[in-house]
């Protein structure tokens, strides 16, 4: 059931009552299956490349906190309630130390283990409400959405929000990621950029052109059990 709630939405966005696994068709069987002792590389322009246990991380404050996903695709989850570790935290207790960036580092490039990839500005990914988050609604997030942690950017397009996220990479240039040149570096919800070169409300009707079969493709192959194993790298 999808429709309008009382407090105003983003631009060309709608409420969805659901909160489903979604992304590009070719992702929709590639369910990594978190390993045993799970971890992050830490690559790029940085003087020591280094690994993370998330067991590191333990030391940390946890914070929880209630948040919209708004999907590229026109989609909104509104007042998800999320558990894990402010990605400021991590960074400046954690990658940096170890990892030392170099000065004129200004994006961060997060990697799933799906094989996909986004890009954030380092002040968007250090923003107060950008997590990495291991829990939703009380309890360890589960593959569908994620596992063992992901990037949770509510200011961003979902697809900044990378699952599974298994390689963080810090660099003084821009990796676009996936999709290359088409993808905004940015990706702001209040500013709808959907994409770098055209107007985000071209892609309005585009993407809900789409969304029925995505979301279809998405169950099916789910429901199907099509569960990948991890990609490092």
């Amino acid at each position: 059931m999808e429709g309008r709630v009382e407090r105003a939405l983003p631009p060309g966005q709608r409420v969805k009552a659901d909160f489903p696994r979604y992304g590009l068709p070719s992702f929709a069987p590639r369910w990594p299956t978190p390993g045993t002792d799970p971890r992050l590389q830490v690559v790029g322009d940085v003087a020591s490349p280094c690994e993370i246990r998330l067991s590191d991380l333990a030391p940390l404050p946890r914070r929880e906190q209630v948040s919209d996903l708004h999907c590229v695709a026109t989609w909104s989850r509104l007042e998800i309630r999320w558990g894990g570790y402010r990605i400021r935290d991590v960074y400046e207790s954690v990658i940096a130390p170890r990892a030392k960036p170099h000065p004129e580092v200004r994006y961060v490039w997060l990697k799933g283990a799906d094989g996909f990839s986004a890009s954030l500005l380092l002040e968007d990914a250090l923003a107060d409400d950008a997590l990495l988050a291991d829990a939703l609604d009380g309890k360890p997030l589960a593959p569908e959405h994620g596992a063992p942690v992901r990037m949770v950017a509510p200011a961003h397009y979902g697809y900044k929000s990378v699952r599974h996220l298994c390689a963080i990479g810090l660099y003084r240039e821009l990796r676009p990621g996936y999709g290359g040149p088409l993808v905004h570096a940015r990706g702001r919800v209040e500013w709808e950029e959907r994409s770098r070169y055209l107007p985000g409300v071209f892609y309005r009707y585009l993407y809900r052109a789409v969304l029925p079969f995505t979301l279809w493709l998405h169950r099916r192959l789910g429901a199907a059990g099509r569960i990948a194993g991890p990609e490092r790298g």
